[in-house]
């Protein structure tokens, strides 16, 4: 008669046969259900159906198999005189090992067209349930739940070091593998019946390791992307790198910015990304053209930028893209023969999102910043700049083709670091001041970059002006019209040197700021 039981019960069959054999080896007697018992029987492995334990039949179409007290009795069961008579006086045989992994939910609600009713019959109760009793009697049980751990447990129990610092840690494991199914299947259900909460009173975040990056922020520290379970599949999470060296922390912040700037436009995009502001973005009929009027916006930052375009990249548009050392290129997809050219480029990292078409707009979700002992959550800003309504405040008439041009210098501008100031015309950015300590710091950097190309454009502002000084700057640089917030008690200060020089400005009484 053996002297101890495991119960094997999984989805993930790797190894299992391996394992079921090792246990025999070292006299476990196995009890196994379903499709597992047919595996280890079917190998010539001594193994006990679990009916023959319980005397009761699998019922439900499998639904209970071993919520059952012959089989729970024996994983709960601590090694006490009381409950050892109980075991006995019930016939119960104790379990020293449990060895589970779950239906794999998150693999059926991954596929296309997957049903309610198909993901609802992927929700394992029996499996979770011993998980949680032998994780829980873990002073006397073993669980184990990853096929990876079976090659170690093996050699804990040949050199009896299978101790129980060794069977906490496997039950640490063991709760974390069901609390991240349970996330997977509450997040799947709000999802598809529109309940997630925006901001819950307990923050479940539930991502899977995607890759090892390069690097961090620096060379010396680590970094990992995480695609987060149940959002979007177009963004840089859910991004498939085609070509290039492996990303970095900050390639990845870049391209996430980049991405999200070009969503906020119908027409052909491109944007030219550097520490996450647009040095350059233009809008055009042929994205060859945008991506070349982007690059022109700022050629000197341009070199080494990421780029991101909202339709996939054709061969015109590479053969630009290689004239200048870029990092990066994200876009919904990439032609053949754009591959060809790119890949020419042997470092130069490709990313396609989507579903190869057209990018989709801008949708809500949630922004996660972490802070010391804290995360900060908040709402992505999806107010745009082309619906919100305009309140002339100069005398003079802005003209309906600078207004136009205001919206979509206020739409980039929502994405530049604060102070924020973007100078456009004709659909291209020819001038961006970010994340300086005072506005008219950021004018002189946006004055700097265009050049002559000041003369007839338009500047968005994403906050009011404190003082006359920004609108001063806007005149001796031939500045025709400007889109600010306002909201300041000095307002009356701006909107008088506006008239003064005839430049028409436009308050919107939204602000755009970004950190």
């Amino acid at each position: 008669m053996t002297s101890r039981r495991a119960i094997i019960s999984v989805s993930d069959k790797t190894g299992v046969l391996e394992f079921a054999q090792a246990l025999v080896d070292l006299d476990f007697e196995i009890v196994s259900t379903g499709g597992t018992y047919n595996a280890i029987h079917a190998a010539g492995i001594p193994v006990t159906y679990v009916s023959d334990v319980t005397g009761f039949p699998e019922i439900l179409d499998g639904r209970v198999k071993t919520l059952n007290p012959y089989i729970h009795g024996g994983i709960l069961a601590k090694r006490t005189p009381d409950h050892l008579a109980q075991l006995t006086e019930h016939n119960i045989t104790p379990v020293d090992l449990v060895a589970v992994n779950l239906y794999p939910f998150r693999q059926t609600v991954s596929k296309p067209d997957v049903t309610l009713a198909e993901a609802i019959e992927n929700i394992d109760i029996g499996g979770p349930s011993m998980v949680r009793a032998a994780a829980k009697n873990n002073k006397y049980v073993a669980i184990v739940t990853d096929p990876a751990r079976y090659p170690e447990v093996i050699e804990r129990l040949k050199n009896d070091t299978l101790d129980e610092a060794y069977r906490l840690e496997l039950a640490a494991a063991a709760f974390r593998h069901t609390a991240e199914y349970d996330t997977f299947i509450s997040t799947y259900l709000q999802n598809i019946t529109g309940t997630a909460e925006k901001f819950p009173q307990n923050l479940l975040l539930l991502g899977e390791k995607k890759s090892e990056l390069r690097y961090g922020e620096n060379s010396q520290q680590q970094a990992v992307l995480y695609a987060r379970f149940g959002d979007d599949a177009d963004g840089v999470g859910a991004a498939r790198q085609l070509a290039g060296q492996p990303l970095s922390y900050n390639n990845t912040l870049d391209l996430d910015a980049a991405l999200e700037l070009v969503r906020e436009f119908d027409r052909p995009a491109a944007t030219i990304i550097k520490h996450t502001n647009p040095c350059g973005l233009a809008l055009s009929d042929t994205l060859a053209d945008a991506y070349n009027r982007a690059y022109q916006g700022d050629t000197l930052a341009a070199y080494g930028g990421i780029v991101a375009v909202n339709r996939p990249v054709d061969a015109a548009t590479a053969r630009e893209m290689t004239a200048t050392f870029l990092e990066a290129v994200i876009a919904p997809g990439f032609e053949p023969e754009a591959l060809e050219i790119l890949r020419t480029k042997p470092n130069l990292r490709l990313l396609a999102v989507g579903d190869g078409q057209k990018l989709a707009a801008p949708h809500p979700r949630v922004n996660f910043y972490q802070v010391h002992n804290g995360i900060l959550l908040q709402d992505n800003d999806m107010t745009s700049p082309a619906e919100e309504e305009f309140r002339v405040v100069s005398r003079r008439q802005p003209t309906e083709a600078e207004i136009a041009q205001m919206r979509f210098a206020m739409t980039v501008a929502k994405h530049v670091k604060s102070n924020a100031v973007v100078l456009a015309n004709d659909y291209q950015v020819v001038g961006v001041g970010a994340g300086q300590m005072s506005r008219i710091t950021s004018i002189e950097m946006a004055f700097k970059v265009a050049e002559q190309r000041t003369f007839g454009a338009v500047l968005a502002s994403d906050a009011f002006f404190t003082f006359r000084d920004v609108v001063d700057a806007c005149a001796k640089r031939g500045v025709s019209a400007i889109v600010q917030p306002g909201g300041s008690i000095y307002d009356a200060n701006s909107i008088a040197a506006a008239d003064e020089a005839g430049i028409a400005m436009v308050f919107t009484g939204v602000r755009h700021f970004h950190y």
